[in-house]
């Protein structure tokens, strides 16, 4: 079979529908989002009083930080295979609920093993979260506006530096001298309820599939479906496709040195900033926020021109090029502190931004249960990194008594993945023609 498969749309979603599926869905998920990477910001800030505290060398912090992601990735594939069957509303409610009440036992630790083990369940409860609302986006979300709402959804993530920075120093700071308790457990406590809240809103507010959205009309319903794929594309394809699609494998490979970059500077982040001479937690604090303050308008500006352009390859390698580069520069600038600064800002917002961009690569071609294992499989390759990372990062540390050789590795990880989502097919992920319905797909690529 050859040329283009056509589908045939009941009638165009108009922007009545979109505006419908952006203020019913958007702010709860988006809000979810911000509270599930404020639980990535608050350890980084945790370190600087809680490491004295319980006894935890830079190594013994850099492997509790990335131990997260070994539980994370042990049960993301069945976490998002449960989440295909028993449905969104159920299934990211239990994951906001149990990550919410791990993530303020982090109070209770005493030393680097208590520390270990939180850290390994709190990923095991959070496993799916992401990947799972991938998929939700893949089935509510048109083609045509998915990269700008994924972005929107990603900006999550600098998001929570820009508000979890600051809040984290100040209850570190502020907390009452109450309980014996010190103030980074009172910051894993007071952070950590909002997960729970975000739980029970969840469960109220977000429907399962199009048809449960009694907020859409019949022909809202019609159109939505049509556009984005339906009930076909929900039940297309099958689990085992996921896992042995070499396209998968390849952008799971990407991942990994997109997200090793992220993970290994974001959880070094504040104390980054103290070794350029910023003193004081709160200071540190405000410091901290500018970086990801950069990253939410460089992320929406180049989200923003990859929709219009319908082109994804070449924003994706310009915001790793970006990074990585930056990240070389903020180590070379060290001797001039405030310039090291400005290029860790320019840094992290070009890695913070390969994020959203990337997942406009799986998106565009993986449906129903194949998208599913798809992007639980890349989501769990790729936070491999997140253990990798900061480790090394730690280990680097203690060795050399500085974490140069560590971002120059992370610099690395970051031009790896430049060269190789040159290797995607052009083709697969760029939309030429914008006119073109989401759904037509080459043939033979129906998944």
């Amino acid at each position: 079979m050859s040329g283009t498969l056509e589908t045939t749309f009941p009638a165009p979603v108009d922007r009545a529908t979109d505006a419908k599926l952006f203020w019913r869905l958007i702010p709860v998920i988006l809000i979810s989002l911000i509270v599930n990477q404020l639980d990535k910001v608050n350890v980084a800030f945790a370190k600087l009083q809680m490491a004295p505290d319980i006894g935890l060398s830079n190594t013994a912090y850099g492997l509790g930080a990335g131990i997260f992601f070994i539980g994370y990735c042990m049960f993301e594939v069945p976490s998002n295979m449960l989440l295909h069957r028993l449905g969104a509303r159920v299934w990211i409610t239990r994951i906001l609920l149990t990550w919410g009440v791990l993530s303020a036992c982090t109070m209770f630790v005493v030393g680097p093993k208590s520390f270990y083990v939180v850290r390994f369940l709190l990923g095991v409860a959070e496993a799916g979260f992401s990947p799972g609302i991938m998929l939700y986006v893949s089935q509510w979300f048109p083609a045509r506006t998915r990269g700008r709402i994924i972005a929107i959804f990603m900006t999550a993530l600098p998001i929570s530096g820009v508000i979890g920075s600051p809040l984290s120093a100040w209850l570190m700071t502020s907390a009452p001298d109450f309980a014996a308790l010190r103030g980074w457990q009172w910051m894993f406590l007071c952070e950590g309820l909002p997960a729970i809240l975000c739980g029970i809103a969840f469960w109220f507010l977000v429907p399962d599939r199009i048809d449960d959205a009694t907020w859409l009309d019949a022909s809202e319903k019609a159109a939505l479906k049509a556009e984005v794929g339906g009930v076909t594309a929900h039940h297309s394809g099958s689990f085992a496709r996921g896992l042995s699609d070499a396209r998968v494998w390849l952008l799971c490979v990407i991942y990994f040195a997109f997200v090793a970059a992220l993970y290994g500077v974001s959880f070094w982040l504040p104390t980054l900033v103290k070794a350029l001479g910023f003193t004081g937690i709160r200071q540190i604090g405000l410091m901290t926020a500018l970086p990801y303050a950069a990253a939410v308008v460089t992320m929406l500006v180049l989200a923003w021109n990859s929709d219009r352009t319908g082109e994804r390859r070449k924003h994706l390698a310009l915001a790793g090029l970006i990074g990585a580069v930056c990240l070389v520069l903020s180590v070379l600038l060290r001797a001039t502190p405030m310039w090291s600064f400005v290029a860790l800002i320019a840094a992290m917002a070009g890695i913070v931004t390969t994020i959203p961009l990337f997942w406009n690569l799986p998106t565009a071609f993986l449906k129903g249960a194949t998208a599913a294992t798809g992007f639980a499989l890349i989501t769990s390759i790729g936070n491999l990194s997140g253990f990798v990372a900061p480790y090394l990062v730690g280990v680097v540390t203690d060795s050399t008594g500085s974490t140069a050789s560590g971002m120059y590795a992370l610099a690395i990880a970051a031009v790896v993945g430049v060269l190789l989502v040159f290797v995607v097919p052009a083709a697969l992920v760029n939309r030429t023609n914008s006119k073109t319905p989401a759904n037509t797909l080459p043939a033979g690529s129906q998944q």
